[in-house]
């Protein structure tokens, strides 16, 4: 008996239950992302207007990742109808490009992943936060072909509304932080600085006045001298001094580039094309300015409030920062004790509590463990009691019975209403049913179950001699073999 006989039976176009993983998962993305929540979606997502953070601890496939999609499009929507007041989506879920520029960094003996977890500082997080934010938004300034997922298709940004200090900023942030590979660092940047109109005539005047100083020097000469007077020293004398500015500002240039392509350590920069970009301002626009030059943090809260008035001029009001997938870095490889490092530097309520935006923390549940043990100042340094903290994405029977029941629908033949129940024998009763599903805890496991228990019941019958419900026996014995798989290797990740 084909399983795909047994659905059409039943009203189903499509087996419900084959995905589980929401990030490639078709009927969840089609259907059931605006339908089917958990019951903490309100406490998580929170008010678009008002951005607060959350903190939400959850054990693999308990819909972490499904409930950042709806985020996304519960913003993407909000953008829609409120054009002015938008919110700015930065997805932070891909930790790899990060970390393997950091590990480049590093001396050799210092890249053992403890070791190099251990050199990891709430800074290099801002640094990768700012500069998915700032490549994401250069991106829509330039009207990149690439289109990030968060980003809706009417979504558009006018370089012209920014006034000249807050082109200025944006060229810093860009050259500090943007990390597109579509096209050559110096292209791109020089583009966005022509789309902000931003123009460099004053801080070109030292090295006008170069090439002025060597024509004066070189006809000089030449025409009092003849072309034997350069046989001496002494012209070179002067070639020199009329280089002598430029040279001490390109000097000081590169020393900052030096300082930034160091202390940046999760973006890939060259010390030279980021100098040529820091040679387009004055002195005076450079002055005071802070550039992410030394391992602290204080310069880069300074640039994430730059990077939040250049949104807000551009009709976003608030930033939401949505963190998920930390337990599959290749260095990360699922240890609690390197999630624990990657994660904690990050749970700092000055940032968590950051002005004009919130942050979705979606961590593995393997974490809650090491919270509830966690010492006094780091309580007072990450204040989780102030970040909406839900401390297990929980599931009962009854919501998994739901979230079965909706995908049977969004995969219903036209005009037909299949229902969960019609699929068991009735000896199967409403109350064992949903007492097996709370056994199951999380989506995934009951994905798995209810696919692997369709296929077991097709095998049994052939296609002449059909049968058209589940029994019992076939359910307790093929439940009873999940839970035990489901059981070891809980063993097994509680041992690793």
């Amino acid at each position: 008996m084909r399983i795909q006989q047994f659905l059409e039976h039943h009203g189903v176009s499509l087996n419900p239950f084959a995905d589980e993983d929401a990030q490639t998962d078709p009927v969840f993305k089609d259907h059931c992302i605006a339908s089917t929540y958990h019951p903490a979606w309100d406490k998580v997502y929170g008010n678009p207007t008002e951005p607060s953070t959350a903190v939400v601890f959850g054990e693999k496939g308990s819909g972490k990742t499904a409930m950042r999609l709806q985020i996304v499009r519960h913003l993407r929507e909000f953008n829609r109808s409120h054009p002015g007041r938008r919110a700015f989506v930065i997805q932070y879920d891909d930790f790899n490009p990060f970390l393997d520029r950091f590990r480049d960094t590093l001396a050799q003996r210092k890249r053992r992943p403890d070791r190099l977890f251990a050199q990891w500082k709430l800074w290099d997080h801002m640094d990768a936060i700012l500069s998915l934010g700032v490549t994401k938004l250069i991106d829509m300034l330039l009207k990149s072909r690439r289109r990030h997922a968060d980003q809706d298709e009417a979504e558009h940004v006018q370089p012209k509304d920014l006034d000249r200090n807050q082109a200025r900023d944006l060229l810093i942030l860009a050259a500090c932080y943007d990390r597109s590979l579509d096209e050559p660092f110096l292209q791109r940047w020089g583009r966005l600085r022509r789309a902000l109109g931003f123009r460099v005539v004053k801080a070109r005047w030292q090295f006008a006045a170069g090439i002025l100083a060597t024509l004066l020097v070189v006809v000089a000469f030449a025409r009092f001298q003849g072309w034997s007077a350069f046989l001496s020293w002494w012209p070179y004398v002067l070639l020199l001094a009329g280089w002598a500015p430029w040279l001490w500002r390109l000097l000081r240039r590169w020393w900052l580039a030096r300082g930034v392509a160091r202390q940046v350590r999760v973006v890939k920069h060259e010390t030279w094309p980021l100098c040529r970009a820091l040679l387009h301002f004055t002195s005076d626009e450079l002055g005071g300015q802070p550039l992410p030059n030394k391992d602290r943090t204080d310069d880069r809260y300074e640039l994430l409030v730059k990077f939040q008035d250049i949104l807000r001029t551009l009709g976003y009001e608030g930033v939401f920062v949505l963190v998920d997938r930390v337990d599959e870095p290749y260095l990360v490889n699922g240890s609690a004790d390197m999630m624990k490092s990657l994660v904690w530097p990050l749970l700092d309520n000055k940032l968590l509590k950051h002005q004009g935006m919130g942050f979705k923390l979606l961590l593995p549940i393997d974490l809650a463990y090491y919270v509830e043990r966690e010492s006094r100042d780091f309580h007072q340094r990450a204040r989780l009691d102030k970040q909406n903290m839900v401390p297990s994405l929980a599931w009962t029977g009854e919501a998994l019975y739901d979230v079965a029941q909706a995908r049977l629908l969004a995969c219903a033949l036209p005009g037909a209403r299949p229902s969960l129940r019609s699929l068991f024998d009735e000896d199967i009763s409403d109350r064992r049913l949903l007492e097996a599903f709370r056994q199951l805890r999380t989506p995934r496991h009951l994905f798995k179950f209810m696919y692997r228990l369709l296929v077991a019941h097709c095998n049994a019958y052939s296609d002449e001699a059909p049968v058209w419900r589940i029994n019992s026996h076939l359910f307790e014995s093929v439940l009873a073999v999940y839970l035990r798989d489901q059981e070891a290797m809980d063993r097994s990740g509680s041992i690793g």
